[in-house]
């Protein structure tokens, strides 16, 4: 009975100090456990995060932290403290508060902490740092700290690596900042919100290595010592800041450095020749966006490890050297936008290793160098908006690579190279506005498996739509715009599933919208100028990627589909056709509207109210014949109305007091009556344009018109106003200076995926017209130059008195026209002071007096008429008015003589200036003498009165 009972013990004591007892004793500190599970405990609380859960699935109350994922301990020491914690992309959506880390800060035996990727919000904790002092590496990037950072972790004097990128932390970094941190050899501070000067005690880090400032607001000029001490540096990047100035000549010296990039910042200056004699390391070299002149130094291309090379956005001239041959590792050679000139040398084939090579937007010119067909290994390709002639070279289908070829917007000629189907990489082909392209669009395009992007507009390119093609490639982007294409639609567009941009604008296209393009997922599509027909298919409307559809100036008919008012389109431009009927009331039902154009057709009835909280920004449905009052809703954001030539009457509708954005305003010929003044008390100051010429307007020009002062244009002729003109007009102040430029519209929303903003084009001639009087025949013009046009046209009014003399101050006036009106009395002196008038009509008035002077000083004005007034005297002579010899400008006047008219002055009339005066120096002098001999003879007269009454004579 014994053995047994031993053997029990035997067993109960082995499973005791085998499973038992390591469960009650733990390798790493107990408090350290504590602190652990306490960040734990709190991340759940805060965040219900399953991300969190399993990366830290591991952390279980009894077990041993040392053998928890994401944990490291010292396995050298007795105490297994923990020396490494990676807690990063625990939190991948919201964010955490920065208190959340204050258990993990309080294990003083961390070397290395990474808590990036983590979205942590709030300022990171001041007191937590103070007991770190092992800590050799601090991983805090990508999260959401705000505030500055800490003195306390400048103190961890053991620090060799930082990363604090990708924050929002701001304000400036102390002076003494660094003086601790003597063993640092890499700090990452980029992209955050940091300003003010980089501190000396950071350019003293003799250890430092790798320092990256980039992204943040550090501005100033850099002391030309400020590098000496960075001995050790291989990496610095500075890029996106506001530092000027010129480049710390000790920067060059630092032969370790292998990274440098000082883009987007201002400094200037020749870039040193000497300055990269000893950075014979150097493989990345970015100074982009800079204001650096002069030419590319010969010793930059002694830098034969450079990979890297950009310079583009500066003011840099001068030719290419062909020593360029020299960097033969260059693997990225980026100069745009700069103002180089000559050819392209042809020493650039040697660089064998490029993969980028972009030279656009400067003034090379000559041919493409057939050399460039050696650079088997080139990737992208891009000589866009040079001056280059020529062709493109036969052999470019050697550079089997290619994944972008962009030659747009220079002079080649030729045709596109057959060869170019062996690019069987290229994904993006831009060939367009050249104008010497000529020939069929090779049919092997079709080939290119990979082509997402074809852009072959603004050639004299032709495609041939009549042959069968199936294409290979599935578009995202296509413009054919201007390449010959006739017949229908191409039916290959069918399979372009993924297409988002099409232009196949400025062709002799026919037919009618065939229901499949309608079906596409297209976002832009645009159509306009061709001879397309019938009626545009409802389901057009009822796409949910449709934002910008330009259908102007074909001949498409009938109804707008009522579907349109589940549209989400942004831009609608249906301008220039034969649509019909009424407008559907269901357009004001589309969300994000932004721009309207349905002018120059057959549109007819009360246009649609759409509601004011709408995003309509440019609405133009001028020249059809809409009836009824003047549409009254409009948004807050509107700020182009250009309803005219319609059928409108009524008065001005209160809702224009609201339109504070409203730019231009153009009604002319309708029938609106009312008073004018009751319309000026509405407008905003912002208004630029304001036509309501050929109206039924009637009452006086108020005083209140000069509070529009940002006033170009003001065609108010053609209607029944009268009374008297304010002298305020003299004071609208765009017609005083001559503005700058011309304002655009604001779009109220961000338009996603595709640049509305720019395919709107608010300076664009397509946009924007004016119909006036200009020079005695109806003009348009294009809002493209609009800002040179400044005009007042009264005209054909019941205006009447004294033409103010305030309106000399208009210096920046090119058209005057008061024709047609009572005006009466002398034309102002101070018209002499309008410098920049081309145009002025003073027709039709009952003027008097002589001409003035003073208009021998208007040297633009090249067209003049003062017919059909009451002016006498001779008309002044001047270079420019002796020009304008036509007799009708004068015509119908009491008494105007002159060399320009050929009727020959009187004696009266003949005096020249200088005899004028010389006789009315005669008359002063003969009056004088008259009133010197009556004085005497009074004062004579006078004293013998006295005398003799004092003498008692008279008694």
């Amino acid at each position: 009975m014994l053995k047994p009972c031993l053997l029990s013990c035997f067993l109960f004591f082995f499973f005791f100090f085998f499973f038992f007892i390591p469960k009650l004793s733990f390798s790493c500190p107990q408090d350290q456990r504590q602190s652990l599970l306490e960040f734990k405990n709190l991340l759940i609380h805060i965040k219900d995060n399953s991300t969190a859960f399993k990366g830290l699935g591991t952390w279980r109350p009894n077990s041993d932290c040392c053998k928890w994922l994401r944990v490291r301990c010292n396995a050298s020491s007795p105490s297994k403290e923990v020396i490494d914690l990676n807690l990063s992309y625990l939190i991948l959506s919201g964010s955490v508060s920065s208190s959340i880390l204050r258990p993990v800060l309080r294990i003083n035996s961390l070397v290395s902490l990474d808590v990036s990727f983590n979205s942590i919000q709030g300022e990171i904790p001041r007191d937590a740092f103070v007991n770190l002092t092992r800590m050799i590496s601090l991983n805090m990037t990508f999260n959401l700290f705000n505030g500055s950072i800490p003195p306390e972790l400048f103190t961890l004097k053991t620090l060799q690596y930082l990363d604090l990128s990708v924050s929002k932390l701001g304000g400036e970094l102390p002076g003494e900042a660094f003086v601790n941190l003597t063993r640092l050899i890499s700090l990452n501070m980029s992209y955050n919100y940091l300003n003010g000067s980089i501190p000396s005690t950071l350019l003293s880090l003799k250890t430092l290595q790798h320092l990256d400032l980039s992204v943040n607001y550090f501005g100033g000029e850099i002391p030309g010592d400020a590098f000496v001490n960075l001995t050790s540096l291989i990496s610095l990047g500075m890029s996106y800041n506001s530092f000027n100035g010129s480049i710390p000549p000790t920067l060059f010296p630092l032969k370790t450095l292998q990274h440098l990039d000082l883009g987007m910042n201002n400094f200037g200056g020749e870039i040193p020749g000497d300055a990269f004699v000893n950075l014979t390391n150097l493989v990345f070299l970015d100074m982009s966006y800079n204001n650096f002149n002069g030419s590319i130094p010969h010793e930059l291309f002694s830098l034969k490890n450079l990979q890297r090379l950009d310079l583009s956005m500066n003011v840099i001239g001068g030719t290419l050297s062909g020593d360029i041959k020299e960097l033969k590792n260059l693997q990225e050679l980026i100069l745009d936008k700069n103002l180089l000139v000559g050819e392209i040398p042809p020493e650039i084939g040697c660089l064998v290793e490029l993969r980028t090579l972009t030279l656009r937007h400067n003034m090379f010119n000559g041919s493409i160098p057939s050399s460039v067909s050696r650079l088997t290994k080139l990737k992208m390709f891009d000589l866009q908006n040079n001056s280059l002639s020529s062709k493109i070279p036969d052999d470019i289908g050697n550079l089997v690579n290619l994944s972008t070829l962009s030659l747009s917007m220079n002079k080649l000629s030729g045709g596109i190279p057959s060869s170019i189907h062996n690019l069987k990489n290229l994904e993006t082909l831009q060939l367009e506005n050249n104008n010497g392209f000529s020939g069929e669009i090779p049919t092997g395009l079709f080939g290119l498996q990979k082509l997402k992007i074809l852009r072959l507009e603004g050639n004299k390119l032709q495609w041939n739509n009549n042959g069968y093609v199936f294409p290979q490639f599935k578009l995202t982007d296509l413009s054919l715009r201007s390449c010959g294409l006739e017949g229908n639609i191409p039916d290959w567009l069918k399979n372009q599933t993924t297409l988002v941009y099409l232009d196949l604008s400025i062709n002799r296209l026919e037919g009618s919208f065939p229901k499949w393009l309608a079906d596409l997922k297209v976002g832009i599509m645009i159509l306009s100028d061709n001879r397309l027909a019938g009626s545009l298919p409802p389901t057009l409307f009822q796409s949910s990627s449709l934002d910008y559809l330009v259908l102007s100036r074909n001949n498409f008919s009938g109804e707008i589909p009522d579907t349109i008012g589940e549209s989400l389109v942004m831009v609608l431009m249906l301008s220039e056709n034969n649509f019909s009927g009424s407008v559907p009331k269901s357009i004001t039902k589309i969300p994000f509207l932004l721009l309207l154009d349905l002018s120059k057709n057959r549109l007819s009835g009360e246009f649609p109210r759409f509601l004011p909280e709408s995003y309509l920004v440019w609405l133009d449905i001028s020249s059809n014949d809409f009836s009824g009052d003047v549409p009254a809703y409009f948004g807050v954001y509107t700020s182009m109305l250009l309803m005219s030539q319609n059928n409108f009457s009524g008065d001005f509708p209160q809702i224009f007091r609201n339109l504070s954005s409203l730019i231009r305003l153009d009604l002319h010929n309708n029938k609106i009556s009312g008073e004018f003044a009751s319309l000026t008390d509405r407008l905003s100051s912002s208004l630029e344009v304001l036509s309501l010429r050929n109206n039924s307007l009637k009452g006086s020009i108020p005083e209140g018109i000069s509070k529009l002062t940002s006033l170009k244009v003001l065609d108010l002729s053609e209607n029944n106003l009268d009374g008297y003109l304010p002298s305020s007009l003299g004071n609208l102040t765009c017609m005083i200076k001559s503005p700058e430029s011309s304002s655009s519209a604001t779009l109220p929303i961000t338009t996603g995926k595709h640049d509305i903003e720019r395919l709107i084009d608010i300076k664009s001639q397509d946009l924007f017209s004016l119909v006036v009087n200009w020079k005695n025949s109806k003009q348009v013009l294009f809002d493209r130059n609009f800002y040179l046009y400044t005009l007042l046209d009264l005209s054909k009014n019941k205006l009447h008195g004294e033409i103010p003399t305030s309106l000399g101050n208009l210096k920046s006036l090119k058209v005057l026209n008061l024709s047609n009106n009572e005006f009466s009395r002398l034309i102002p002196q101070s018209f002499g002071d309008l410098e920049r008038v081309e145009s002025l009509d003073l027709s039709h008035n009952n003027l008097t007096g002589e001409i003035p002077k003073t208009l021998s000083k208007l040297s633009e004005l090249n067209t003049l008429d003062l017919s059909n007034n009451k002016l006498t005297g001779r008309i002044p002579e001047s270079p420019q008015l002796d020009r304008l010899n036509n007799p009708n400008i004068y015509a119908n006047n009491s008494g105007i003589c002159g060399m320009q008219i050929q009727v020959p002055c009187s004696p009266t009339q003949t005096k020249q200036p200088a005899e004028e005066k010389e006789e009315e120096d005669k008359e002063e002098e003969t009056m004088f003498s008259w009133k010197a001999a009556i004085i005497g003879c009074s004062c004579g007269f006078l004293i013998a009165v006295v005398f003799m009454s004092y003498n008692g004579i008279w008694k």
